[in-house]
């Protein structure tokens, strides 16, 4: 049975300038494969047909054409031939990671801000390795061997971070685990007043006052070996046993090193799988992991 595919077949003026390269980089963005000039193939996904449906609007508002179809190739190239180019795609964006790794393994120390870029490139990458490159899992263990490396934290002594009241927490969007959970950290035990925004990071511009967690050069991150839940929870010296075991499974989701090994991980993970797999909007899944880590942090005896 041949594989079903999506085509994005696009046609963009001269003018403006800018378009062509917008396009091109968004097209790598999210994984697509040039089949020939002007035609682009990504697998059958529904997250793959929205984001072409995205990029065709784009182009549609610049003044171009795009149409997208479905279907499978019938002559000229097949099925195997496009997996295999997927896989060499994927092949040369873990290579060109593999070595900013190893750079940065070379150092004595690597900054915290750096490992979250790492981690976020790989995260990137990884959300458009459609067809599982051999060359992922070793990039990830490179890259939690180096973070295994680093200085552990320093625990912040009770009481030496005041927590804010109705602030405006900014962390990128496309929210997953540790953003889920990190903001019903800060809801539920720091700042119940807090605002959440959700941003590019490529166009996001600090307004003053603004808290940002999870994304690189924000105020709470990773930091060694420590997811940014982790971190908050740290830094704010939040002591609850139910906290902690919540924090080891959020741990080991966002790291994918399982260092902890608590048997609900699995689960938590699928239903923060489904979450994701069900809800596109930022506002709707956290409303979902909220409902979700309240009923977690119940079960392991906390007290709402």
């Amino acid at each position: 049975m041949r594989r079903q595919w999506l085509f994005l077949i696009h046609s963009i003026p001269p003018k403006p300038l800018y378009l062509r390269a917008k396009v091109r980089q968004r097209l790598e963005r999210i994984g697509a494969v040039a089949l020939k000039n002007s035609v682009y193939v990504l697998p059958e996904r529904d997250d793959a047909l929205e984001d072409l449906q995205w990029l065709a609007g784009e182009i549609g508002e610049g003044g171009g054409q795009a149409f997208i179809t479905r279907g499978n190739v019938l002559a000229g190239v097949t099925d195997e031939e496009l997996i295999a180019a997927f896989r060499s795609a994927r092949a040369a964006d873990y290579d060109t990671l593999r070595e900013e790794i190893h750079g940065s393994d070379r150092r004595a120390e690597t900054p915290a801000v750096v490992l979250a870029k790492l981690r976020r490139r790989l995260a990137d990458v990884a959300a458009i390795d459609f067809f599982d490159s051999p060359k992922r899992k070793e990039c990830e263990q490179m890259l939690t061997r180096l973070e295994r490396k680093q200085p552990r934290p320093r625990a912040t002594k009770p009481g030496r971070r005041t927590p804010p009241s109705g602030g405006t927490w900014v962390t990128r969007r496309g929210i997953k685990i540790d953003r889920i959970a990190s903001s019903w950290l800060v809801r539920r035990f720091i700042d119940p007043a807090a605002r959440l925004r959700f941003v590019d990071p490529d166009t996001w511009k600090r307004k003053e006052g603004e808290i940002a967690f999870d994304m690189a050069g924000g105020d709470y991150t990773h930091e060694g070996n420590h997811c940014t839940f982790e971190t908050i929870a740290v830094t704010f010296a939040l002591r609850d046993a139910a906290l902690k075991k919540i924090a080891q499974i959020v741990h080991d989701i966002d790291l994918k090193d399982d260092r902890y090994g608590r048997a609900e991980t699995a689960g938590v993970r699928q239903l923060i799988e489904g979450i994701l797999a069900a809800h596109a909007s930022d506002e709707q899944r956290l409303e979902r992991g909220f409902a979700l880590f309240d009923d977690l942090y119940s079960s392991f005896g906390g007290k709402q």
